[in-house]
């Protein structure tokens, strides 16, 4: 039985990841600053309801306590079918299985739903936990690049891992 599900970013969403990005500020530092105020919301709710970005808010299926957020943005069709993956998770649920659970689903989503066949996620080096769910859902590692995202006012370096179509064998 699962014990994730995803649900695709409303508006109405708002209240609650506010809360949420406040509760995990401190997990998510340095490697993400996701808003933490009401009004940081319509700005970013407005770039992931667009037509090269989906947004999914994974849940607990047990109780509906938000896991994490995932979104597949710069979705590219025709001859390169790819997105870039972003995501992050919940401390208090951290290490029970349930973002490994919930990044599966989101790339079988991205392949079989949107039809993509690759699907790339950028890690900051020193960002091991998102390193090993990369690698826990079949991400294989490509290459560096350097100074590649500017997070937090500073460039940074990043690994690029990605999982193919035929990738996927769940």
């Amino acid at each position: 039985m699962a014990r994730v599900v995803l649900a695709q970013l409303r508006r109405g969403d708002a209240d609650e990841l506010v809360a949420f990005h406040r509760e995990n500020q401190a997990f998510h530092a340095p490697w993400v600053s996701p808003f933490t105020e009401p009004e940081g919301f319509e700005p970013w709710f407005a770039q992931r309801v667009t037509g090269s970005h989906v947004t999914w808010l994974a849940r607990e299926a047990a109780t509906g306590a938000m896991v994490g957020v995932f979104n597949l943005g710069h979705i590219v069709l025709g001859p390169m079918c790819s997105a870039y993956l972003g995501y992050y998770g919940s401390a208090r649920l951290a290490g029970q299985g349930y973002m490994t659970e919930a990044l599966r689903l989101v790339v079988r989503a991205g392949f079989y739903e949107l039809g993509l066949h690759r699907i790339e996620a950028n890690i900051q080096p020193g960002n091991a936990p998102s390193i090993a769910l990369a690698r826990r859902a079949g991400f294989r590692k490509e290459g560096f690049s350097p100074r590649y995202l500017k997070i937090g006012g500073q460039w940074r370096d990043h690994e690029r891992w990605a999982i193919l179509a035929d990738d996927d064998r769940e």
